[in-house]
């Protein structure tokens, strides 16, 4: 069987932190179809939400299961495009979620997500 690749935004990593039965989790579904990748922008925004040791530790074993792609010059380069660009239109994002969206157009990588609404005023970017 190929694998597809796919970019995991931090809202999908989050969701499955936070549901009971961890099944239904929308990461649950996609571990087995995906090669995933996670950029390291979420990265640092799961382990900036971790406030015990426990929830590290969860981060931690989760995140065995994905691909680092770090923030380089080149997605810096495409996220200040991308900023000018939203802010111009008056439809500015948080410039992490700028960050993640630059990660995923210049890595070719759908991203998936649980805040399409946000993402998808970005041009180029493809959702999963």
């Amino acid at each position: 069987m190929e694998y597809r690749k796919i970019l995991v935004d931090t809202s999908i990593v989050i969701d499955h932190l936070r549901k009971r039965d961890k099944r239904r989790s929308i990461l649950f579904g996609v571990v087995d179809k995906y090669i995933l990748f996670i950029s390291t922008i979420s990265v640092f925004e799961l382990f900036a939400g971790a406030t015990d040791s426990r929830k590290v530790k969860d981060i931690e074993n989760i995140l065995i299961n994905f691909k680092f792609l770090s923030f380089t010059s080149e997605i810096a380069k495409k996220s200040g495009e991308l900023y000018i660009s939203l802010k111009n239109k008056k439809q500015i994002l948080e410039i992490k979620d700028i960050f993640i969206g630059a990660t995923a157009i210049i890595h070719n990588l759908p991203l998936l997500t649980l805040n399409k609404n946000h993402f998808e005023r970005i041009e180029d970017i493809r959702l999963a």
